[in-house]
């Protein structure tokens, strides 16, 4: 099967075909936002099937975005158990909605338990701890594919199919009435400001400057807003206390707030985290700063206003790890936080020079 084009993935299943599809993805922010891609994929697939995601009730706001998703089930099992009542009362609900396919993503037990006890026709998933009997359509060779979203991809694609050169990127839309609405209950103005986004998770891929960075901001007049959940209220006070009057805490424990900050900030600056990703897929000018991680590997799709990285050659980077165990976390305290704000003041005056009539 030959791709011409990310957007014009060939058509390959029953246009007729109208039984709903569910995915199971990753349910990380950001990987959340990543499986956005197998939606469309899916949707070029099958345009009639309609497309359904298991979702946590913290990544729920996002399906709200989604273009192409018709509905979440909301999916909220504990941690490092089972829970086989509560996974036999969301197989009924599977049931109850008349899934033909499912997309599993993890590679675990517990993501595929559920779907089998539905008796959903067509099971797909990578081979991974022996679920045999649990998925009927394997995919094989996950661990040649290069990157994470080639992973998940792939699933929704027919066995053996070429990859396209580039995947369709992952969309969120806001409505802007909606961004109107959220800058009226929030008390904010119609001005440019700056979101910044300082939560990761693992503390080496959180950057060391943020408060500087506020405070520069601040001092050239142009508001900032504190992105993140309820993990983010330290270094939001510490943010605040240093950038002064013009510095906004917006953390909190609901997801639809950041997406609504997101998609109302003039340009967002953000760690290697899931509200880098979606961000970008809201289409907000959006810089990344990468530590311990390869933006080969993990940054959006969508392409970023700039990606930042240390100019120290470090043998330790990418190293992939929560926490800096070599080097003193050289990877992030080597970018200065002048060193960003020259970028951002570029990416702002851009982002004027596109706005203005």
């Amino acid at each position: 099967m030959k791709h011409d084009s990310p957007e014009k993935l060939e058509t390959v299943g029953d246009p007729s075909d109208s039984r709903p599809v569910l995915i199971v993805p990753y349910m990380w922010i950001g990987d959340f936002v990543r499986g956005h891609t197998v939606v469309r994929v899916l949707k070029q697939r099958w345009p009639n099937r309609p497309v359904d995601m298991l979702v946590t009730t913290l990544c729920a706001p996002l399906v709200d975005y989604m273009p192409g998703v018709r509905s979440g089930v909301v999916w909220d099992l504990p941690r490092s158990r089972l829970a086989l009542r509560q996974q036999w009362n969301l197989a009924r609900q599977l049931r109850a909605r008349g899934y033909g396919t499912v997309l599993i993503m993890p590679r675990t037990w517990k993501s595929a338990i559920a779907p089998a006890l539905a008796g959903i026709p067509e099971r797909v998933g990578f081979v991974g701890e022996a679920r045999f009997g649990l998925l009927n359509r394997w995919r094989w060779g996950e661990r040649a594919l290069p990157r994470m979203i080639d992973r998940k991809a792939s699933l929704a694609l027919p066995a053996n199919a070429a990859r396209p050169p580039e995947w369709p990127v992952p969309q969120l839309h806001v409505p802007g009435e909606d961004v109107i609405r959220w800058r009226q209950a929030q008390g904010l103005g119609s001005g440019p400001a700056v979101a910044l986004a300082p939560g990761a998770v693992g503390p080496s891929k959180r950057w060391t400057y943020y408060a500087e960075a506020a405070r520069m901001l601040t001092e050239r007049g142009i508001d900032v807003w504190v992105i993140g959940g309820p993990n983010e209220k330290a270094i939001a006070a510490e943010i605040v206390a240093t950038g002064g009057s013009r510095v906004r805490d917006l953390t909190g424990h609901d997801l639809r707030n950041g997406i609504l900050a997101m998609a109302a900030a003039t340009l967002a600056i953000s760690n290697d985290s899931g509200l880098l990703h979606v961000a970008a897929a809201i289409g907000t000018p959006t810089m990344g700063i990468f530590g311990p991680t390869s933006p080969y590997h993990w940054a959006p799709l969508n392409g970023l206003a700039a990606t930042i990285q240390t100019k120290t050659p470090l043998p330790c980077q990418p190293c992939h790890r929560p926490v800096c165990t070599r080097n003193d976390h050289r990877c992030m305290r080597d970018i200065p936080a002048a060193e960003v704000l020259a970028i951002a003041e570029r990416v702002l005056a851009k982002a004027g020079e596109r706005a203005a009539p």
